[in-house]
């Protein structure tokens, strides 16, 4: 039987840099950026990596195929290298790749990155002239928030909650979002809003308006894993941050599929959240979890997401939200850093800014959005359609 990855990997170092639209820098420029800060917070020479994992989502629109635009940038000393897309999960995959070959002996010191550079690609929102022969196919005129607004409907119907009431909590989601977002000198969007103007916008896809969608941004992020005895010899003996779960769940055809699926919650998160809890050894979440970092691709995404997580009762999570269980000062603070919404969403680094902001509060080093004293946090990535999706969660806590 598998053993799981629990505390087998330590986190020495990580950057990320500032999201947003970055007209002066090219892709290069972001992932060598990023990669600065996680150097130097590891405090390792760029020669001691001897493999890397490479998250890139979008490759025609910012660098290649393959994972050479990454050595070559960084002109890492001609280590294994390997580029990975898993959609909104690309991040969390260049993670998973780098901690299971530390954890297999395979390498000593593994490099994940992820970067993305979607702002100048003469496209409003994500640069795709088709996503492939099966897509097109089955999904013709599919957009993300049409998608998303029939998780909202279908929500809605199942748990017998009137509209008014799921566009006044999913006006909270987007509201905490921005208020978090303030905080943080990297979001891309540091901009307050009142609740009335989020529920007045103009409308994108019934029932989301405009400020219950994230928008794309450029970005890089980044992570250098080693095994604790390593970091023990290098005379890292600090508030080391170890990875206790990273798991992932795709979706096998039976939500388009078959009619067991009634289209109210994420089934992949669901299955994604059990196997990581039973990998970390997580007997219960809600006071286990000091913080979590979800894909809030939407305000209704991050809604149905605290209960696929266990977070909250099933039909609950928008009562939840309204009682304030996941602002900064609630019970499980949920996207301090502003999430998608407001730090931005590069598909191929969201998944490591996520464990960014879980690192550095673990660490206490958050600034003015540090956290009283966490010691474990959980990230979550969906990409795709909640009918057709990839699910990734990683929980990362003190050693």
């Amino acid at each position: 039987m598998a053993s799981g990855i629990r505390d087998k990997v330590v986190i020495i170092g990580m950057g990320c840099t500032p999201f947003g639209e970055h007209w002066d820098k090219g892709a290069d420029d972001l992932i060598v950026d990023a990669f600065e800060e996680a150097v130097a917070d590891a405090n390792i020479d760029r020669d001691q990596i001897d493999a890397a994992w490479f998250g890139l989502s979008h490759d025609e629109q910012s660098l290649s195929k393959s994972a050479i635009s990454l050595v070559q940038a960084l002109r890492l000393p001609n280590i294994s290298a390997t580029r990975v897309e898993n959609l909104c999960a690309t991040g969390s995959e260049a993670l998973r790749g780098a901690i299971y070959a530390v954890a297999a002996g395979g390498s000593d010191i593994a490099l994940a990155l992820g970067v993305e550079k979607l702002k100048d690609t003469g496209y409003g929102g994500l640069p795709e002239r088709t996503k492939g022969t099966f897509d097109d196919m089955w999904y013709p005129n599919v957009t993300a928030p049409g998608s998303f607004a029939q998780l909202a409907i279908a929500y809605a119907e199942k748990h017998g909650i009137s509209m008014d009431q799921l566009k006044e909590a999913m006006a909270h989601v987007s509201w905490k979002s921005h208020e978090n977002g303030v905080r943080n000198p990297k979001a891309h969007l540091r901009k307050t809003l009142s609740k009335e103007s989020i529920v007045r916008a103009p409308m994108i896809s019934y029932p989301l308006g405009l400020f219950d969608c994230c928008g794309v941004s450029d970005g890089s992020a980044c992570a250098i894993v080693t095994t604790p005895e390593n970091a023990e010899r290098m005379g890292l003996t600090g508030n080391l941050v170890s990875v206790k779960a990273s798991q992932i769940a795709v979706s096998n055809g039976s939500e388009m599929s078959f009619g067991a699926w009634d289209g109210s919650y994420t089934q992949t998160t669901r299955i994604a959240a059990q196997r990581a809890y039973a990998e970390a050894g997580i007997a219960n979440p809600r006071e286990e979890l000091d913080l979590i970092e979800v894909h809030d691709c939407f305000s209704i995404t991050e809604l149905v997401v605290m209960e696929d997580l266990g977070l909250s009762d099933e039909g609950r999570a928008w009562r939840d939200i309204l009682a304030g269980r996941y602002d900064r000062d609630g019970d499980i603070p949920c996207n301090v850093d502003g999430g998608l919404k407001c730090f931005g969403h590069p598909i191929g680094a969201s998944g490591l800014r996520m464990v960014y902001e879980l690192y550095q509060q673990i660490q206490g080093r958050a600034g003015e959005r540090q956290l009283v004293n966490p010691k474990q946090g959980l990230s979550h990535n969906l990409g795709g359609f909640p009918n057709r999706n990839v699910c990734s969660i990683t929980v990362v806590g003190q050693y």
